[in-house]
């Protein structure tokens, strides 16, 4: 029983020497011989913050537009998919081609207000922490709109080239 006592409190030593040359803190007192310290264990996390996810950091205005950020893509797209659409409506309301519409300058201000409005409505999210994946469901996911903005880009530009090589616009071509 005496060679366990001195094993045990040679062991205890040997512990707490080890852990002062790491930067480890112990109690002033350790436990006496043939007596077990009682076993404390304490949680990281509260049970709330494992089942709510932390909501991130707003993001700030520069973050948000810089050339990787979440908003300029998603602004872009949505301006291609409100200009395809009036483009080829105008073209087959009017006759007017996407490169004559552009040279009047007709829609300008229309184009100005609605930049200005999408813009502002994209970024008001973003600013307040959110994300578009946040938000999507169902049919209608984040990936489904940036698709979208990309073929509408695509859609623009083709619109415009069909346009210059046949010299007649998309719809009457």
């Amino acid at each position: 029983m005496a060679s366990t006592v001195m094993a045990s409190a040679a062991t205890s030593l040997a512990f707490a020497t080890a852990g002062l040359r790491a930067g480890h803190r112990f109690p002033a007192r350790l436990p006496a011989a043939g007596r077990r310290a009682p076993l404390v264990v304490r949680a990281a996390q509260t049970e709330d913050a494992e089942t709510k996810p932390a909501k991130p950091k707003p993001a700030g205005l520069w973050d948000a537009l810089a050339f990787s950020g979440p908003a300029p893509e998603r602004i872009n797209g949505r301006l291609a998919m409100v200009g395809f659409v009036s483009a080829l409506a105008v073209e087959a309301a009017r006759g007017d081609g996407l490169l004559a519409q552009a040279g009047n300058g007709a829609g300008l201000t229309w184009f100005a207000y609605t930049a200005v409005v999408l813009s502002a409505a994209s970024l008001a999210p973003l600013l307040q922490g959110e994300s578009a994946e946040e938000r999507s469901g169902g049919l209608f996911t984040a990936d489904a709109e940036l698709w979208n903005g990309r073929l509408a880009m695509l859609g623009l530009v083709a619109l415009a080239a069909t346009e210059y090589l046949t010299g007649v616009p998309f719809v009457h071509a």
